[in-house]
């Protein structure tokens, strides 16, 4: 289970320099493809442990995502994130409705992230207004793309609380999902105080260079001396 603190102390952090950091501690890519893109957003940034769901294809089968609901229902750890893989990252079929909202606001977690579309966009959004369907819980939603397909009969969820590929990376369960308006980034769950580490040290950085450059009128300047783009 991961702190309030360090979930706080992310909540402050660019997703930009979560993912540089995560570059310098793991080694390797942690930042989702670029059409994972804020579709519902309460202009919060999105700080949670992930809890995954991996769908395919339904083989013809008529069945929902049973695997959500049930992760939805027993999850403990209020602010999780939902994600959600989905076999070829198919964006014209929506993962999630407001059906989906629903259970997963009444289960307390934060967010979803959707290897695929999403929708009933203006349902969620008239759910998330202060006197909306969810008592003034806020959403955020991220997802390759919007659709008012449906999944039903195409595809079904074969399990859940298993690692997943999802925006292009794997994400496991307890992973650590840091999302805004730059992009979405997984940080492993055995790297995360010390990737806090590092972000902390980044944007402290980037914010003297950046006063330096102002202060002085060039960029070049702040170049010099924190070698920081």
């Amino acid at each position: 289970m991961v702190s309030k603190d360090i979930i706080e102390r992310f909540k402050v952090i660019a997703s930009a320099s979560v993912s540089d950091a995560c570059e310098k501690v793991c080694g390797c890519r942690r930042y989702m493809d670029y059409e994972m893109q804020p579709r519902i957003s309460g202009s919060e940034r999105l700080v949670g442990p992930a809890v995954t769901v991996q769908e395919g294809p339904a083989n013809g089968e008529n069945c929902g995502p049973t695997h959500a609901f049930e992760a939805m229902d027993a999850c403990e750890e209020a602010g999780s994130v939902m994600v959600i893989s989905m076999a070829n990252s198919d964006k014209d079929v929506a993962l999630w409705g407001g059906i989906m909202t629903a259970g997963a606001v009444a289960n307390n977690f934060a967010g979803a992230i959707l290897d695929g579309g999403l929708r009933d966009v203006e349902e969620i959004r008239k759910g998330q207004a202060e006197d909306g369907l969810y008592g003034g819980r806020k959403f955020e939603i991220f997802s390759r793309s919007i659709s008012a397909n449906t999944t039903l009969g195409k595809y079904k969820t074969y399990a859940n609380n298993v690692p997943v590929m999802c925006g292009g990376i794997m994400v496991a369960p307890g992973d650590l999902i840091v999302a805004d308006c730059s992009g979405v980034v997984a940080i492993p769950k055995d790297s995360i105080e010390e990737v806090l580490k590092v972000c902390e040290e980044i944007e402290a950085t980037e914010l003297l260079e950046a006063q330096l450059i102002i202060e002085q009128g060039s960029i070049k300047a702040g170049l010099d001396k924190f070698n920081r783009v």
